[in-house]
């Protein structure tokens, strides 16, 4: 696969080809800089014929990616998918551009598209507050160590019922601003 000759850190869950994780920084020269995710994806056996699910494990606040669940809401990726892209596309292309250019008319989360649009300021703020918070590099060790220590979810268990059916966990309780989304309990 192209994207693990890359130079992307990529770790597959249960050795599965067609699961796995990389390690993603935000695009230079936007608020989203110096931040570090864990995106977690999952190729469909149609693949690459069909889109691969893609979601980040730790906090991001962007109109264009829930918030708890860590889900992007990305045309390319969910609707006009070509068998001509590639992972590498996903994570050099797609990705950066939504981070640095968000529709906040097509929202999955609706307080920052509309403090986006409200306050751009404002919105760069809470946007760099959440790198700071939540996209350092020693998170996403933390997010690898925890994951390595208590074993990723596994077909057939039962699911807590926070978790949602793509298999990433909605934060749901007050502590939501201290644990990063994704984060399996």
């Amino acid at each position: 696969m192209k994207l693990m000759m890359s130079d992307y850190k990529v770790e597959l869950v249960e050795d599965n080809i067609s699961e796995f994780h990389v390690v993603f920084k935000g695009p230079p020269e936007s608020p989203y800089e110096g931040g570090v995710w864990r995106v977690h994806v999952e190729l469909p056996e149609s693949y690459p014929y069909k889109s691969p699910s893609i979601g980040f494990v730790n906090k991001i606040y962007h109109p264009n990616i829930d918030e708890g669940a860590g889900s992007v809401c990305l045309d390319v990726i969910n609707q006009t998918w070509s068998p001509m892209f590639d992972l590498v596309n996903v994570f050099e292309t797609f990705l950066p551009q939504l981070l640095l250019y968000p529709n906040p008319s097509d929202p999955l989360n609706g307080e920052a598209a509309a403090l986006h649009m409200r306050d751009p300021t404002a919105y760069q703020k809470k946007v760099k507050d959440y790198v700071a918070r939540f996209a350092k590099a020693e998170d996403v060790a933390a997010l690898e160590a925890e994951e390595k220590h208590k074993g990723p979810h596994r077909e057939g268990e039962a699911m807590s019922e926070d978790e949602e059916e793509d298999g990433f966990l909605s934060s749901s309780s007050d502590e939501e601003d201290e644990q990063a989304a994704g984060k399996m309990e």
